[in-house]
């Protein structure tokens, strides 16, 4: 009876969905900021709190533990306490870990802050995604998601950008933090504007029920094809390869380069920048040729000399970056467009490798073949940053020995080359009598929604 009396509302108007949409793609923006936003003060945690480079790699992990012990819970909160109040719980636990990393000089406070920032910001990212599934499903989902996955990575852009809008707070390392927290203010606003928003639709609209598919099972573990482990070893190489070095990009610009924070922070947001543009450009293109595989070999085989040209090249004559209301910046040409490329082929995850999972896994399975290769890129990106600490420490990088930093641009592109390894043996596969279909001209609308919960 409650189910027929369901079926009988109205679907949502329009207004009201992308409402519901701005809301929580807002809320996944407060947690990318606070994320990145340790990221333009490592100089300064190194000068005014003595940190060393591995502590900086703990930092950075101790998100990725954290995520790995949330992913273990899977989707059991969300689908027990509902969207809006997982949503809401959530990006308050990312406003306490902003709250905790700000507030005390201590390495092991900070640590403590970072770990509730994985315990938060991750689960928020798939009650979000659940929202989308239940609010869009057969409204221009496709679209939803990537509207969603745009604003959130604008956050990641708006905490590099802060080296120039707020450049006063840099004058010691806390008070950016603080101006995170502040960001993790607004989230919990706009989850708390998204819970009124469906709090009154019900009762009134037929929201639908978005499927439950993030549970992960390690009882099938060995029942994925070859193609499936060369697409998760391929997003792990990615993963572990750009945001460790995002991690430490800013202060690498400053230090090895002479940038100062402001032209490293504007230069560094190139990155996310290049991928935001790039993301649909290369879906829709893959949508209409095909050939999955070999874009995922083409864009490793172009990742693989981009560290070694930062670290050997010349820098080239400098070039203006201007922007709007943010700030400028004069940067050396050979970093600029090696930075551009990278966001450029880190955009080649989501466009082509997600969705190709959809092609490869039986569709009954796709929650778990998700889960399992979120599980993976979790680990790979937990370890890297500890290794890159550890390099740089051991051999005393900095802007009195550049060499020093050379070492961990040498594991980025090992990294790089294990990617190009993977993506020919994807190609090579998918080109034999076990191929699963990654040169299909037509995408399913299946793989869009399924590759968006990764995001």
């Amino acid at each position: 009876m409650h189910d027929a009396s369901w079926r009988d509302l109205p679907p949502p108007t329009p207004f009201y969905r992308w409402m519901v949409l701005l809301f929580v793609s807002l809320a996944m923006f407060g947690n990318y900021y606070i994320y990145d936003s340790l990221w333009p003060i490592v100089d300064l945690l190194r000068e005014q709190r003595g940190f060393s480079y591995q502590q900086i790699g703990w930092l950075s992990t101790a998100y990725n533990v954290a995520a790995l012990l949330v992913l273990l819970a899977g989707g059991y909160l969300i689908d027990r306490w509902g969207t809006k109040r997982a949503i809401t719980l959530f990006a308050l636990i990312c406003l306490f870990a902003a709250l905790v990393t700000a507030w005390s000089p201590n390495f092991e406070m900070m640590l403590a802050g970072r770990f509730l920032l994985g315990l938060g910001a991750e689960p928020l990212i798939v009650a979000a995604t659940t929202v989308l599934a239940k609010w869009f499903k057969g409204k221009e989902l496709s679209f939803a998601f990537g509207i969603n996955l745009s604003i959130a990575r604008l956050g990641s852009t708006a905490a590099d950008w802060s080296t120039g809008f707020a450049s006063p707070l840099y004058a010691n390392w806390q008070d950016p933090l603080w101006l995170a927290t502040a960001v993790a203010g607004v989230s919990v606003s706009a989850a708390i504007l998204y819970w009124i928003l469906e709090r009154r639709a019900e009762g009134r609209y037929s929201l639908g029920v978005a499927e439950n598919n993030d549970k992960l099972e390690f009882k099938g573990l060995y029942s994925f094809s070859a193609s499936y482990w060369y697409v998760v070893a391929l997003c792990v190489v990615f993963y572990a390869t750009v945001f460790p070095f995002r991690s430490f990009a800013i202060d690498y610009f400053q230090q090895a380069h002479g940038l100062d924070r402001e032209a490293a922070g504007i230069l560094s947001s190139i990155l996310p920048v290049a991928a935001i543009i790039a993301t649909p450009l290369f879906g829709l293109w893959v949508d209409r040729i095909g050939k999955r595989a070999l874009f995922m070999a083409a864009g490793s085989l172009v990742l693989l000399p981009l560290f070694l040209i930062v670290t050997y090249a010349p820098a080239g004559p400098l070039v203006g970056i201007s922007i709007p209301f943010i700030g400028s910046a004069v940067v050396p040409l050979t970093l600029l467009l090696v930075i551009t490329v990278l966001g450029i082929v880190f955009s080649l995850i989501p466009a082509v490798m997600w969705p190709s999972v959809a092609y490869i896994v039986d569709g009954r399975r796709l929650g778990s073949a998700y889960a399992l290769m979120t599980f993976c890129q979790q680990i790979g990106w937990a370890i890297v940053p500890l290794t890159i600490g550890f390099l740089n420490d051991k051999f005393m990088a900095g802007p009195d020995n550049i060499d020093g930093y050379t070492p961990g641009m040498w594991l980025y592109t090992g990294m790089a080359s294990l990617g190009l390894y993977f993506s020919y043996k994807l190609w090579r596969t998918e080109q034999g009598p076990h191929g699963h279909g990654l040169d299909t001209i037509t995408s399913t609308s299946g793989a869009d929604t399924e590759a968006s919960k990764v995001a």
